[in-house]
């Protein structure tokens, strides 16, 4: 029986981890990798179904079952996490006196657009960046350590097209 909820465990841990990594590849466009992840999801869903209902009165198995859905969320999310795919679009203000970092951010290899604008206490300084999601922790922490008190809004673009990084994104 213990070996039973044990595989039960992990075959649902399993098939939720494919079915958070196919959301995520359809959200950002790899279809093609999303139908392929999908029949093997369906596969691993039904043997962990068929033995959850072959013994449908055994409550320890539902248990690992709804243990194993709720694990392999988490573990799909971590994964997600550490793939990083897609960019991130980084909107930054500052005083208008620190116009020095963007030359700074332009060294190290960033896209930076910028313009003056009025803000509530005087000129400021716009920037707009975008980076690769799995640099997105370093340019942070890069701004943060220029000007610590950056005012910072960070998102994902669902859509891109042409400017300063065209064609590393299309790599």
């Amino acid at each position: 029986m213990l070996e039973t909820v044990i595989l039960i465990i992990i075959i649902n841990v399993t098939y939720m981890t494919l079915t958070t990594l196919r959301l995520i590849m359809v959200i950002k466009g790899y279809t093609k990798v999303a139908s392929i992840l999908s029949m093997v999801e369906v596969f691993v869903y039904l043997i962990g179904l068929t033995m959850v209902l072959d013994e449908i009165s055994n409550p320890w198995n539902m248990a690992a079952y709804c243990f194993g859905w709720g694990l392999g969320v988490y573990v799909g999310s971590l994964i997600e996490r550490r793939l990083a795919l897609g960019y991130v679009l980084f909107e930054i203000i500052v005083d208008a006196a620190e116009f020095e970092i963007v030359s700074q951010l332009r060294e190290r290899g960033y896209g930076v657009t910028s313009w003056f604008a009025d803000g509530k206490d005087g000129r400021k300084l716009c920037m707009t960046v975008i980076a690769k999601r799995k640099n997105e922790k370093k340019l942070r922490a890069a701004i943060l350590q220029m000007w610590p008190k950056a005012f910072i809004v960070s998102y994902e673009p669902n859509k891109l097209n042409g400017g300063f990084l065209a064609k590393q994104m299309r790599g």
